[in-house]
């Protein structure tokens, strides 16, 4: 056995150094885009004519193809390997981009948002689970909720950058000749091809052997015959777990409430600012402050679940979210909906690594992704169907009672992690908090 401190210890401390500022530069990189194009997907089709319900409609189209694809693309990732589902995924992410850029019509936004929901499904969890499982390679019993609020910080701090930059680029509208949210798009495009390329160079799969010959259509013969077996696992997982089941349950109210803080709030701003090229310069700048603050709860997060535990922090930031929700539709000016915006996004980001971490409690190497891609099912499928129905409400109301409505509903999600808290609290776990103390 090695000392402690030996040259194996040292190597591999290295090597997990080495995977999360990988994972931190990736993270920042596959969400820079976003922020970048925060809002378009509502302002865009609004702007070219298409009335809230549709443009609902078309958005809503993400999580049915994520209720579909996001088991077997979750395996597939689980057999096949992490880089290669990335990879094909950061392709995809581009295709859809220029699509959405060009589209005019109802069926042309409707084929971008396909597109965009089989490269979120195909991205989803991989690059988290790929990290994971170097992580484990070097020790198995390592607690991984640190890095991953980390990783949070990261994203929060990327969509933050991409927000004010932007909202600069719609405010600065140098191509007179077009409409100002061309220019956000075109920097997305871009940011989405530089992601796609450092994936295949920094990604590579534990299990990788390059030592062997490389045979790929064996491999995804392989992979093709191994992933309804993974599927089935990874379900009977879910069902025999209350944990995870409980886990899985609660982004049925949390993304309903994503729904208010996403999709609402431009439609909000565009209502008290009459414009959508106006609602997008405040936008960005709003969502900038927001991301930075969600970063900012990301780091309170990794803290606070060391004294409290993981699963109280992860119900005390559901809560504080949803009444944060209920806030910005109650807000009666740009004020209070951008303040009310903002402390939303400080408990989402603080709830993200705190979720994740819960579930890679549940999860080993062989069911990792399809796990978070059945709870990534889920929270599409409910994302979508609260679309078509909040969208709905917003029509024949306003926008601001639908994100109250969504707000209310959100916070009873906290109880789902009741069975998680009672594991977490339970003789013989890794201490009351379940994660290790930071360096």
């Amino acid at each position: 056995m090695n000392a402690e401190g030996s040259p194996s210890e040292a190597g591999a401390a290295q090597s997990i150094a080495a995977a999360e500022r990988r994972l931190l530069l990736l993270t920042a990189l596959r969400w820079l885009p976003v922020g970048v194009t925060l809002g378009l997907t509502v302002l865009l089709p609004l702007e070219r004519g298409m009335s809230i319900a549709a443009i609902g409609s078309i958005l809503a189209i993400q999580g049915f193809v994520a209720l579909a694809l996001e088991l077997p693309t979750g395996a597939l990732s689980d057999t096949l390997g992490r880089r290669p589902v990335l990879a094909a995924s950061g392709v995809l992410a581009i295709a859809a981009s220029i699509l959405f850029l060009l589209a005019d019509s109802y069926a042309l936004f409707a084929v971008s948002l396909l597109l965009q929901g089989v490269f979120r499904v195909l991205d989803s969890g991989s690059l988290e689970a790929w990290f994971v499982d170097v992580v484990h390679e070097h020790d198995p019993a390592a607690e991984v909720a640190h890095p991953l609020a980390r990783a949070g910080t990261a994203l929060g701090v990327a969509i933050a950058a991409g927000a004010l930059l932007g909202g600069l680029l719609v405010a600065w509208h140098p191509m007179g000749a077009v409409s100002a949210l061309i220019l956000p798009m075109l920097v997305a495009i871009g940011l989405y091809i530089l992601y796609t390329v450092l994936v295949v160079i920094l990604v590579h799969d534990v299990t990788e052997r390059t030592d062997a010959p490389v045979r790929p259509l064996a491999v995804m013969a392989d992979a093709a015959r191994q992933t309804p077996r993974t599927v089935v696992e990874g379900v009977r997982r879910a069902v025999r777990s209350r944990v995870l089941a409980g886990l899985v349950l609660v982004e049925v109210f949390w993304s309903v409430a994503m729904i208010g803080f996403e999709t609402l709030t431009p439609l909000q701003l565009e209502g008290f600012l009459g414009g959508e090229d106006a609602a997008a310069a405040v936008f960005g700048p709003a969502s900038a402050a927001a991301w930075g603050l969600f970063a900012v709860g990301s780091l309170l997060a990794s803290r606070v679940s060391g004294v409290i535990g993981v699963a109280w922090t992860a119900i005390l930031s559901r809560i504080l979210n949803g009444a944060f929700v209920v806030l910005m539709g109650l807000a009666s000016g740009v004020v209070g909906l951008l303040i009310g915006y903002g402390l939303t996004y400080l408990a989402h980001g603080s709830a993200g690594p705190m979720h994740a971490a819960l579930l890679h409690r549940e999860a080993d190497r062989s069911t990792r992704a399809t796990i978070l891609s059945l709870n990534s099912m889920v929270s599409g499928g409910a994302y979508s169907i609260g679309l078509l129905v909040l969208t709905a409400v917003a029509g024949a109301t306003s926008a601001g009672w639908a994100t109250v409505v969504a707000g209310a509903f959100s916070v009873l999600g906290a109880l789902c992690y009741l069975p998680a808290l009672r594991q977490e609290r339970a003789p013989g776990r890794r201490g009351r908090s379940g994660v290790v103390d930071p360096a």
